[in-house]
């Protein structure tokens, strides 16, 4: 089999494009999602029941369903309703955000009770208020703690930003499968994509690799 090396590279730009369309969907994603489940980790810890059986649900539904149909009903349901137009990128940013913030609450939720309850009582006794305490002592600890899971929800997001391409998001995989329409030829296009997505999580793990080694020897 021939292997279309021209091909590619007449398609560089529209990778080039892809790939950036890529990491701004992931980094927006873990970003927007981090926040989000920074409020609903804390709200998860809360004694209040009416307010952690919403949250509950949140998580149980967006862990439970698959991303391909949450991105389908936030692209043809959400979107339109508050914008009154489907529109790819904003469905995109939504939907990877909301998913994320899922999985990033569970983190945040699981690394704030690996904290000893004595730090909190100490730091009470110390004269802090609660969220003092939580966000000069437990937080920092926490987070500490939380970067591998959260470098591993990263790069998950990064793969899954593939899905966008069904509603025509301009990301990485929606070129590959335009460059697939256009020459019906599979091994180009999706080697190349895969590549790419390779390189990127490479790059990711490396990053992590890192700041994970420097904050142990700190």
């Amino acid at each position: 089999m021939e292997f279309r090396y021209d091909l590619i590279i007449d398609y560089a730009p529209y990778f080039l494009r892809g790939t950036l369309y890529t990491i701004g969907f992931s980094f927006v994603g873990i970003l927007i999602g981090t926040v989000l489940g920074l409020l609903i980790g804390l709200g998860k810890l809360s004694p209040y029941r009416v307010l952690r059986y919403p949250l509950d649900w949140y998580i149980t539904f967006f862990r439970g369903t698959p991303f391909f149909v949450q991105i389908l009903l936030i692209y043809f349901g959400v979107v339109p309703l508050l914008i009154g137009d489907s529109n790819a990128i904003l469905a995109g940013v939504l939907g990877l955000s909301l998913n994320a913030g899922a999985y990033i609450a569970e983190i945040f939720r699981a690394g704030i009770q690996s904290i000893d309850k004595g730090q909190m009582e100490a730091s009470r006794s110390l004269g802090m208020n609660y969220y003092e305490s939580m966000r000069y002592v437990i937080l920092p600890q926490a987070i500490k703690r939380m970067i591998p899971p959260l470098g591993n929800e990263f790069i998950v997001l990064i793969k899954e930003s593939s899905i966008l391409a069904i509603i025509a998001a301009p990301e990485l995989m929606y070129w590959g499968r335009a460059m697939q329409g256009q020459y019906y030829r599979a091994w180009e296009p999706y080697l190349t994509v895969a590549l790419i997505y390779l390189l990127l999580t490479l790059t990711v793990s490396t990053i992590l690799n890192y700041i994970e080694r420097r904050l142990t020897t700190e």
